[in-house]
């Protein structure tokens, strides 16, 4: 089999450019294009496998020390945490890109030019469902509800910028909890009936005052919740928080 040397580190070159900017923009480290492009040189020692022989061990090590290197060039040294957390992205992505072409190459013989073409292609579309999975887990917060009589609730919750429910008498907002969730963990005692509207639906929404909520480290006193009788569609989540808590955390 022919190799070539110059086609192989351009290509190798480039990869390396590409997988140290996805986790650039992933992990928002704000690093210059120049110790990228610096990283990505480096990286090319990693092609003396195609020269030396190596045992498989052997390998694994200097991949693992060459890509901790690069890793440093490209986004400095802060401590181990932080190093480990961008080697750990390098290799996932590198895991991930290399899948992607090696099934293109087995279905379709795609030659190098098409591995160029459509690397930056499944990058792009891995950072976007990256941010927009980041994105979605920003709104999820553990919240702990302490009723009057002293029973506790730690609940999974979800910010829901549709929720804008207001007690018009007491100005209060209106977090949802499933009603059977919370009346299989306490015995409800004088709720109020809050008038509501929504599309194509109107009502009494049945609240209780809470002792305080504590959300972010924050205690706030100046909620109700509301019993919903409908189950929450998204996975794991017990609550549905008011739009207004993002003026108190």
């Amino acid at each position: 089999m022919i190799i070539y040397i110059d086609l192989l580190l351009i290509i190798n070159f480039l990869f390396d450019v590409l997988l140290l900017l996805t986790i650039n923009v992933v992990l928002k480290r704000y690093t210059s294009l120049k110790k990228i492009f610096i990283a990505s040189i480096f990286g090319e020692i990693t092609l003396i496998s195609l020269i030396i022989p190596f045992s498989s061990f052997t390998l694994f090590l200097i991949k693992i020390i060459l890509g901790t290197i690069m890793i440093i060039i490209a986004f400095g040294y802060k401590n181990i945490k932080y190093t480990l957390y961008n080697l750990l992205y390098l290799y996932m992505l590198s895991t991930i890109l290399s899948g992607f072409i090696y099934y293109l190459n087995i279905e379709f013989n795609s030659n190098c030019l098409m591995f160029i073409i459509i690397s930056p292609i499944i990058l792009y579309i891995f950072i976007k469902s990256t941010k927009a999975l980041i994105e979605i887990k920003n709104y999820y917060y553990k919240i702990k509800i302490v009723l009057n009589d002293g029973e506790e609730l730690l609940l999974t919750s979800f910010l829901d910028t549709g929720n804008k429910l207001i007690d018009p008498i007491t100005n209060k907002p209106i977090i949802l909890i499933n009603k059977k969730k919370i009346k299989s963990n306490i015995n409800i005692r004088s709720p109020m009936f809050v008038p509501y509207n929504a599309l194509n639906n109107h009502g009494l929404l049945e609240c209780i005052k809470p002792k305080y909520i504590i959300i972010n480290n924050k205690k706030l006193n100046n909620y109700l919740i509301g019993l919903s009788e409908k189950s929450f569609k998204l996975n794991g989540v017990e609550c549905l928080l008011n739009y207004k808590i993002l003026e108190d955390i």
